[in-house]
């Protein structure tokens, strides 16, 4: 419904800019997924695009903004740029501009309104030539000043302008973002250009809206970095994966290569799972970090020759907190990443021994998410190991974090219950309570739970 609010609204803006001498395009992304639709076979529509841009030529500012007032309740965000929008609906409404970089940063631009400039001129400051297509508003017809619709039907990303494109560095990871969400391959000419342009004056919040479009938006995230690791652009945002590359793993237990395409395998299966996932985003920053403990434990063993990672799980913290510190800034995320790394091994691990239904109600119970650590340890598992390699049991996985839900379902000794006893708060009571909480994980009864934590707690002194 708001979509066709939208839509309604764009057209309206665009018949009165025709009648004061002006015209309105859409422009950006909703034109370019509107011929990819296209391309595809489909009918091609602006219906049910989230984000609707226009561009209105021939009018000044001020005609602008009396016309949007005519249709809603507009919105100046950026005033001095020509950039407005309507409450209440998708739509942003620009005015054709010219931009010049004046620092390094991604809103570092000398911006100038020049509503004569024309479609062509106009869309010289985008980035690719995809995005740089433009529609009539009022008659459909497309603009391709670029040669954008070849590259849509050859699936390239190619660079617009060799002189404005390198003045906004978060092009870099819009070109690795754009190419892992469509599946486009980048032109060379313009991954040559992003090898020269500095990263390292873009803001964090700017470099992890990239990084989570391509988790989350992307079938094959690996691409993102894949096409960064081309340009050699990891660092400095992602200088903790570069070591990946080339680092050896056992070819009995990992035939698919070195720890960067291990890496970049369970991504791309992690996001296959990640609508299962209770943090999706945690979930696939769980997967980009979980082995870059084998940076500095992997080792060719003299005994057997084979090589070994020993406490890769537990020594890679200091790696992974570098990273995630570096482009996320959800402390609730990092912190659900940096519990879950030490456990990513010890499903695979459990459903290999099956132990006790005690040890591995603890190891649900350590777990930010115990669900995300079961599809994470599928998504770990190589796919063509070696016949002795484990290939993993999600089902007895499943079935023993039910009994691990139905455990914790169970009353259980509080606090209260200690005072109930005739026992006074003190320091004595957290140890007391992590004590019936392992008598809880054990599947001991309260009643019976609480009379071993009494006694524990009169031979402690507690």
């Amino acid at each position: 419904m708001k979509e066709a609010q939208t839509l309604q609204a764009a057209r309206r803006i665009a018949e009165l800019a025709a009648e004061a001498g002006g015209r309105a395009y859409f422009v950006g992304g909703c034109v370019r997924d509107k011929y990819i639709q296209k391309l595809q076979g489909g009918e091609g529509s602006l219906e049910g695009a989230k984000d609707i841009d226009i561009e209105v030529h021939g009018l000044e500012p001020q005609t602008l903004w009396d016309l949007l007032q005519q249709v809603g309740e507009p919105a100046a965000f950026g005033e001095s740029f020509g950039v407005y929008s309507l409450r209440h609906l998708g739509l942003d409404i620009a005015m054709p501009r010219k931009e010049h970089a004046v620092g390094r940063g991604h809103r570092d631009f000398d911006v100038s309104v020049d509503p004569a400039i024309g479609p062509k001129e106009a869309s010289r400051r985008r980035d690719f030539t995809v995005n740089a297509l433009m529609e009539d508003v009022l008659t459909g017809e497309l603009l391709d000043c670029w040669g954008g619709l070849d590259d849509l039907n050859a699936k390239v990303l190619r660079h617009v302008d060799d002189n404005s494109f390198p003045e906004d560095p978060l092009r870099v990871l819009r070109a690795a973002q754009f190419a892992a969400r469509l599946q486009f391959t980048v032109a060379q000419e313009t991954i040559e250009l992003c090898k020269d342009i500095d990263l390292s004056a873009l803001s964090k919040e700017r470099v992890e809206g990239e990084l989570k479009k391509a988790l989350l938006q992307s079938d094959k995230p690996s691409v993102f970095f894949e096409v960064l690791r081309e340009m050699g652009q990891l660092c400095p945002w992602f200088a903790e994966l570069e070591p990946l590359v080339g680092l050896e793993q056992d070819p009995h237990y990992h035939p698919e290569g070195d720890v960067w395409v291990h890496t970049m395998e369970v991504l791309d299966r992690a996001a296959a799972r990640r609508e299962k996932a209770e943090n999706s985003y945690g979930f696939l920053l769980l997967a980009l970090c979980h082995d870059l403990g084998k940076i500095t434990t992997s080792e060719r063993s003299e005994k057997d020759c084979r090589i070994h990672s020993y406490g890769h799980e537990t020594e890679g913290l200091p790696l992974v907190e570098s990273l995630l510190q570096r482009v996320c800034c959800e402390s609730e995320v990092r912190s659900y990443v940096r519990n879950m790394v030490p456990l990513h091994m010890r499903p695979n691990v459990a459903a290999y021994a099956r132990p006790s239904v005690k040890s591995t109600n603890h190891l649900f119970d350590e777990a930010a998410s115990p669900l995300d650590l079961i599809w994470f340890a599928e998504a770990d598992r190589p796919e063509f190991a070696g016949k002795d390699a484990f290939q993993g049991d999600t089902a007895f996985l499943l079935e023993r974090l039910q009994i691990y839900k139905e455990t914790m379902a169970k009353p259980y000794v509080m606090g209260k219950d200690l005072i109930e006893a005739g026992l006074t708060p003190g320091e004595s009571f957290s140890q007391l309570l992590a004590y019936a909480h392992k008598l809880r994980l054990a599947g001991i009864e309260k009643e019976s739970a609480l009379k071993q934590t009494l006694a524990y707690a009169r031979k402690t002194g507690g």
